[in-house]
């Protein structure tokens, strides 16, 4: 997943653009460290309460801010990691959890 998927102008769209820019592979252990990276359980439960009520059509504007939010780092996530199992190919041991 690219960049493309996230709001052009948004901060994680110029993160993501700076993150994909660099020509050097990260080092295995800054891969693994970034495969690690993942929402908490708060974080989780609540980007699931806000896609259920963005489904039903009831977000309020602030809530609608707030999910956007959490897509556009879930996204930003993903290019990260995408970086980071790209960084692991042919790593002896690309296990995140080693």
């Amino acid at each position: 997943m690219g960049f493309q998927s996230i709001v052009p102008g948004s901060e994680a769209a110029i993160w993501a653009r700076l993150i994909e820019s660099q020509p050097e592979e990260l080092n295995p252990e800054a891969a693994k460290y970034l495969l690690r990276l993942g929402f908490n359980d708060f974080d989780q439960s609540r980007l699931h309460e806000l896609a259920d009520r963005s489904q039903a059509g009831t977000l309020t504007e602030d809530e609608g801010r707030e999910f956007d939010s959490y897509l556009r780092i879930g996204n930003l996530l993903a290019v990260m990691q995408s970086k980071a199992r790209l960084a692991l190919v042919g790593e002896p041991s690309a296990h995140p959890h080693s």
